[in-house]
C-alpha cells in the first residue's frame, strides 16, 4: 500500500454514514418498498418475514421492534418496508426531536390502530420523555399531569394499539426498562460485497446511470459495507464520469473518481486515515482513550465512535483494549507506516 494519498488535504468526510440533505431526498427514491426488494441482512429478513406473516394471520398489530447497528445500513428503510407490508401508516421522528412529553402526546394520540411510530436515535430520548413512553408501550395508555401542587390533575389518554420501531446506533446506551419493552430485536451487520453490488446496480438503474459489472464491484468494494455510502459514491462517480469521461461508469472511471475524492481501495477516506495517523504519531500506536484521541484530533468523541471506529474495527485496522484504542499490524501495513516500537500490536 502506498503512503498517504495526496488528496488527504481534502477534509470532506465523503464516507460519513450520516445522511446529508441530498442523501435524504435521493435515498427516498432508492428505498425498497417491499421486503422482497430489501437486499442483504438475510437472516434478519428471514426472521422478520415469519413475524410479519404470523402477525397478519392473527390480524393484530406487531410487537414493538428495536433495530440496532451502525448508521447507513437500512434501519429507516426497513421501518418503512414494515409499514408497507402491514399496510399501515408510519410516523417518523427522532429522539432529539422529542424534547418534551407534550410533543410525544401529540404524536401518540394521532396514531391509528396498528400504525407504526418510528423513532430514530431512540437512545437520545430525554429521560422524562422515555419514562413517559413506558406505559404507552406497555398498556397503550398515557397519564399526563397538568398544573402543580394541590391543583395538579392527572389526565389519562387511551391510545390505539400501535407499534413502536426504534432505531439506534448505540444499543448499549439504551436503559434496561426501555430495552425490556421491545418484543423483537434485530441487529444490522455490515453488508457483504455481493449484496452491495446488487444495491449499486439497482440504484444505478433507478437513477438512469450506465454502469458495468466491474464499475459496480469497484464502488461496492470501497463503500465500507454500507448501502448509504454505496449510493453516495455512485453519485460522485457519476458526476466525475459525466465531466471527465463519456458518462459510463467503469472500473477505470471509478478508480480515478474515488482517488480524486481521497477514497482508497479499502474504503478509507481522510478522516479514517487521520484517526490512524493520530494514534500512530501522537500515541505510538496506542493504546489511547477516546477522549484523548478526540482532543488531539479536535473532533467530537461521538464522531469517532459512531462514524469512524466501527469500520476500522471491522476491517481489523483498530482494536479496543481495556486501556483504549490500539492500531493493529494491518493498519501499519495498509498505510505504509513504520512501527516505532518493538511491541507486537496484533
Amino acid at each position: 500500500m502506498k503512503k498517504n494519498n495526496k488528496k488527504d488535504g481534502k477534509r470532506e468526510k465523503i464516507l460519513c454514514e450520516k445522511e446529508s440533505e441530498e442523501d435524504v431526498i435521493l435515498n427516498m427514491s432508492l428505498r425498497p418498498d417491499r421486503i422482497k426488494n430489501f437486499i442483504g441482512q438475510k437472516k434478519l429478513i428471514e426472521n422478520l418475514k415469519i413475524s410479519l406473516e404470523a402477525t397478519k394471520k392473527r390480524n393484530e398489530p406487531l410487537e414493538h421492534i428495536l433495530l440496532s447497528g451502525p448508521p447507513g445500513l437500512g434501519k429507516t428503510s426497513l421501518a418503512h418496508v414494515i409499514a408497507n407490508e402491514m399496510n399501515v401508516s408510519i410516523t417518523a421522528t427522532s429522539g432529539p426531536a422529542i424534547e418534551r412529553a407534550g410533543d410525544l402526546i401529540g404524536i401518540l394520540t394521532n396514531l391509528s390502530e396498528g400504525d407504526i411510530l418510528f423513532i430514530d436515535e431512540i437512545h437520545r430520548l430525554a429521560k422524562v420523555v422515555e419514562e413517559f413512553l413506558y406505559p404507552a408501550m406497555e398498556n397503550f395508555q398515557i397519564d399526563f399531569i397538568i398544573d402543580k401542587g394541590p391543583y395538579a390533575k392527572t389526565i389519562k389518554f387511551n391510545l390505539k394499539r400501535f407499534t413502536l420501531v426504534g432505531a439506534t446506533t448505540r444499543a448499549g446506551l439504551l436503559s434496561a426498562p426501555l430495552r425490556g419493552r421491545f418484543g423483537m430485536f434485530y441487529h444490522f451487520d455490515f453488508y457483504e460485497k455481493e449484496d452491495l453490488v446488487k444495491i449499486v446496480t439497482r440504484s444505478a438503474g433507478i437513477l438512469g446511470i450506465v454502469i458495468d459489472k466491474e464499475g459496480a464491484e469497484e464502488i461496492a468494494g470501497r463503500s465500507r459495507g454500507t448501502p448509504r455510502v454505496v449510493n453516495r459514491l455512485l453519485r460522485r462517480v457519476r458526476d466525475w464520469s459525466e465531466v471527465k469521461s463519456d458518462g459510463r461508469i467503469t472500473r477505470k472511471a471509478t478508480q480515478a473518481a474515488l482517488e480524486n475524492h481521497g477514497v482508497d481501495e479499502l474504503g478509507l477516506d481522510f478522516m479514517d486515515r487521520k484517526v490512524i495517523q493520530s494514534i500512530h504519531t501522537s500515541y505510538n500506536g496506542g493504546p489511547v482513550g477516546i477522549e484523548a484521541l478526540a482532543s488531539t484530533m479536535n473532533e467530537e468523541p461521538d464522531t469517532i465512535v459512531d462514524v469512524v471506529e466501527p469500520f476500522l474495527l471491522k476491517m481489523g485496522l483498530l482494536r479496543r483494549t481495556p486501556r483504549g484504542r490500539q492500531l493493529t499490524g494491518l493498519a501499519y501495513k495498509h498505510l505504509g507506516l513504520k512501527k516505532e516500537s518493538q511491541k507486537e500490536l496484533f
